[in-house]
């Protein structure tokens, strides 16, 4: 085992969105921080989501407008430091009139006792108000506003079935999870951060004034003790385990796992726009263009028991997502249709809700300082609040720090985001042209994910031939180099699944191919070291 002497201000417990965007914020404010992931970045929840940066237009109905209000406005904030990885998307809400409430949301509950011949209809006068409380109150400025359309003889209506003839269309934002996760570990790193992944906590010792925390190398078995003057327990879906287990706490506080799954199709229609889809069962889906040539399905809501049971989209939930789609779409679906599935576990706070559904998205900090060194236990979130969560946390960490700084993230791009909202055809064109080798698809894709940093990657190469190591589907090993070096990649999973979706494109052997080379150069550093 080996030690430390050196304490630093925060040890951060978890390394998805959540503890990264944490640590990114008290780094920029000059606390000494240490981070730790027992997997890959963003290996859990924070890769499983549906991949928008929205309001959560449903949320209205639970009458959760604070929640509403903040992740509409984070909206554009986000938009604006990450216009690589986040970008508009305008979403088609088909109405027909048997659009049914879920039964125990408060809305429906107050529509049943003044309309009660609706019997949990949804009316489109109150779908329209809805829709205008959400251009309304986040203060919308880049995002264009609602409108009516017709579905008849329209792209949009093209893959409908004939009963759909109106929609609205709303705007909200799509934002690539895992590489947000990666991009606020990284800046936290240059802030003076250290991140280590492959690092489990096995235990946390409360002392007066400090934490003692042992963590071990998952590769090599090896131990080390940190010592800390705060913890932060953002463990996601542990968060749990983490307080009654590791950092043996006395709470009270409970967090519910719900599993929310999806399925990738090939892609169902030509045009770039999503759908928004209301069930007979009063829940919502969305059907999104995805990677250029799929289209993402999802999402389930279903109580999740054991955090260490790998979530999965069950038969059921395929069935289900399918039925829904079904209920919509022209084509219908079956189970061959799927080419790929994921499920993640979201984290909430366990507020007692009676379905999993109406389980609120809104995040919960608790400080404990009993008996000692204080902790703070981080529970639920929305992707699209997550630097605001960052900002509320840094608040709850303030008083054991004075002086610190304050809040300094809003308006700060993250790695490669230095750029224009609007930017991203200009840096695909500069790219062709700096690299003829180039295609359209092979640099937007660069683009998409690295921003300006892609030609960072490219430095050089005049021929495809000049950036090493051809693994299929556009990956190169210079970019699978950066991905080790830069982006904490330390296994094919995480370069094909997580920092990419060329998992989508390769086949297992190339797979294989790519995760024999990357154990090999990983071989090589040791031996030389």
């Amino acid at each position: 085992m080996t030690g430390t002497g050196k304490t630093v201000d925060l040890f951060v417990i978890g390394g998805g969105i959540n503890g990264c965007g944490i640590a990114r914020d008290a780094a920029g404010r000059g606390l000494s921080v240490t981070l730790a992931e027992m997997g890959d970045l963003a290996q859990a929840t924070s890769s499983a989501s549906t991949k928008l940066f929205h309001g959560g237009l449903r949320y209205l109905e639970y009458f959760e407008f604070r929640l509403v209000r903040e992740a509409l406005i984070e909206r554009e904030v986000l938009l604006r430091a990450m216009p690589h990885i986040s970008w508009p998307m305008r979403f088609v809400l088909p109405y027909h009139p048997d659009m049914r409430f879920e039964s125990d949301t408060p809305t429906s509950k107050l529509l049943g006792m003044v309309m009660p011949w609706m019997k949990g209809r949804r009316p489109a006068w109150l779908i329209r108000l809805g829709l205008f409380m959400y251009d309304t109150l986040g203060g919308r400025k880049i995002l264009p506003g609602t409108r009516t359309l017709s579905l008849d003889g329209t792209p949009e209506g093209a893959p409908l079935q004939e009963r759909f003839h109106h929609a609205y269309e709303y705007s909200d934002c799509w934002v690539e999870d895992s590489r947000l996760v990666v991009l606020n570990a990284r800046d936290a790193e240059a802030r003076g951060a250290t991140v280590m992944t492959g690092t489990k906590v096995l235990s946390a010792d409360r002392h007066p004034d400090h934490w003692i925390v042992t963590t071990q190398d998952v590769a090599t078995g090896r131990t080390t003790k940190h010592r800390a003057r705060m913890l932060v327990n953002a463990g996601g879906p542990w968060v749990g385990d983490l307080i009654q287990g590791t950092i043996r706490l006395n709470s009270t506080e409970g967090v519910r796992l719900v599993r929310g799954s999806h399925i990738v199709t090939r892609r169902l229609y030509d045009h770039d726009k999503c759908y928004f889809f209301q069930g007979t069962d009063g829940r919502i889906i969305f059907a999104i263009p995805y990677e250029t040539d799929f289209t993402l399905i999802g999402t389930t809501d279903a109580d999740h028991q054991d955090p260490s049971v790998k979530p999965e989209c069950t038969p059921q939930e395929r069935d289900y997502l399918l039925g829904f789609a079904n209920q919509y779409f022209r084509r219908q679906l079956t189970a061959d249709d799927v080419v790929w599935s994921y499920s993640g576990v979201r984290p909430l706070y366990d507020d007692g809700a009676q379905s999993a559904t109406a389980a609120t998205r809104d995040y919960t900090l608790k400080v404990d300082q009993t008996g000692g060194a204080p902790v703070l236990n981080v529970f639920g979130g929305k992707i699209t609040t997550y630097r605001r969560l960052a900002e509320s946390a840094l608040a709850k960490i303030a008083p054991f720090f004075p002086n610190l700084p304050g809040d300094w993230t809003r308006g700060v791009a993250l790695p490669g985001g230095d750029f224009p909202v609007d930017g991203v055809p200009a840096l695909v064109a500069r790219l062709r042209t700096d690299h003829p080798f180039l295609t359209e698809g092979w640099a937007r894709r660069l683009v998409r994910a690295y921003g300006t940093e892609a030609a960072t990657i490219l430095a050089g190469a005049q021929q495809a031939a000049d950036l090493g190591v051809d693994f299929g589907a556009t990956l190169t090993e210079a970019e699978v180099v950066w991905l080790m070096d830069h982006e904490y990649a330390r296994r094919a999973t995480d370069v094909v699944w997580r920092r990419t979706k060329l998992g989508l494109r390769l086949d297992a052997d190339q797979v294989q191919v790519l995760d024999q080379w990357i154990q090999a150069r990983w071989a090589q550093g040791a031996a030389a070291e």
